[in-house]
């Protein structure tokens, strides 16, 4: 493998802290990785979230990817400095078309106030029961394909035209889950032609709109019927010939955040960073335990160099999309702030506005806030 290919660049990792210290600042500088995700811990204020961005921009050679879970209620980290959106749900259940607009609007703007130019979403799942303890409560926006595929549509392009990339997510289809990946792998039992009916419609028909895919941690036992318990993140016949052969998609795809317990209590760490490359993604993604990046950069000198060569193609023609941040003023973030409040009191109502989600979601056992 040529020492020369920035195997950085195949890194999508987690940033501990809300301020890069000398020491983070120097590894991160040396590692040069694709991209960066920021959650909770990573924002105290305005003015600092965007100083943090704008320092990984600084210390990194190739423009990074600066990406968030920026979807609309719970999950929604901005939250925490600003207006909490509505969640897909909340909009799907109003059934108004131009509040999604507003919605892929606004957060496209947001983020691109902040810094950032990728979000992860849309969320692609389909909601079977509203209640299912899979961590996708209030997050869908549709109860069958065609309502995914309608609404999830709406926001991306809405978000896309002020210039954020979008993810599709959790490919291929993650609502007949029955447990929580953050904890525990889920087996979905469902027939290649049952998925090809609903899971897979929303993918079939949005791909050609979506910058990125993310693949997640889930087995389906109809495309690995002979590897017990292998997830969909690390399987060559979902992610290649699933989703890039059979769906032609050629953008970039990720795994899903390989700090979960899905993937923790089923594979060793060289296992899960080899083979999410090897199955066909480009980036892999670390959120939580930092301190192990410089290992996964040596995994990936072990993958084979087609396999790398492919995806540092794909990570480069996707960064040739990228768009650059808005200029940073509080009075602008403030005007785009009572927006959300605005928009959120038109999806609820003012009552309804009022009351905050409840974060319930679980956590990955490595996890530290």
């Amino acid at each position: 493998m040529p020492s020369s290919l920035p195997l950085g660049q195949l890194l999508l990792m987690g940033v501990p802290g809300t301020e890069l210290t000398p020491e983070t600042a120097a590894r991160l500088k040396k590692l040069q990785p694709g991209g960066f995700i920021l959650f909770g811990r990573n924002i105290q204020s305005p003015q600092q979230l965007r100083k943090l961005i704008d320092d990984l921009r600084d210390i990194s050679d190739i423009e990074p990817f600066i990406t968030i879970d920026q979807e609309g209620g719970r999950v929604s980290r901005l939250r925490l400095i600003g207006e909490e959106p509505p969640n897909a749900q909340a909009l799907r259940d109003k059934g108004d078309p131009s509040l999604i607009k507003r919605h892929g609007k606004l957060t496209g703007q947001v983020l691109r106030h902040f810094g950032f130019n990728l979000d992860l979403c849309p969320v692609l799942d389909i909601s079977y029961d509203d209640a299912a303890d899979n961590s996708l409560k209030g997050r869908t926006y549709g109860k069958n394909p065609q309502q995914v595929i309608d609404n999830a549509g709406i926001f991306n392009r809405a978000m896309r035209k002020e210039g954020i990339l979008s993810c599709g997510k959790h490919f291929p289809g993650y609502g007949p889950a029955e447990c929580d990946p953050h904890e525990f792998l889920p087996v979905i039992t469902k027939s290649r032609e049952e998925m090809e009916k609903s899971e897979l419609l929303p993918y079939s028909a949005l791909l050609p709109e979506l910058d990125s895919v993310m693949t997640c941690h889930s087995n389906y036992t109809a495309y690995d019927p002979d590897r017990g318990r292998w997830p969909a993140s690390l399987s060559h016949n979902i992610v290649t010939k699933l989703l890039r052969h059979q769906y032609a998609f050629d953008g970039l795809a990720m795994t899903d955040d390989l700090d979960m317990g899905a993937i923790l209590n089923e594979v060793t760490f060289e296992q899960a960073i080899q083979e999410a490359v090897r199955a066909g993604n480009d980036l892999v993604m670390i959120c939580h335990r930092v301190e192990m990046v410089e290992l996964a950069r040596e995994h990936l000198e072990g993958v084979e160099e087609p396999a790398l060569h492919d995806a540092l193609l794909r990570i480069e023609k996707t960064k040739k999309r990228l768009v650059a941040p808005d200029k940073f003023e509080l009075d602008r973030f403030a005007a785009i702030n009572r927006d959300i409040w605005q928009l959120r009191v038109d999806t609820l109502g003012e009552e309804q506005a009022r009351n905050l989600s409840v974060e319930d979601g679980k956590r990955s056992p490595v996890e530290l806030y």
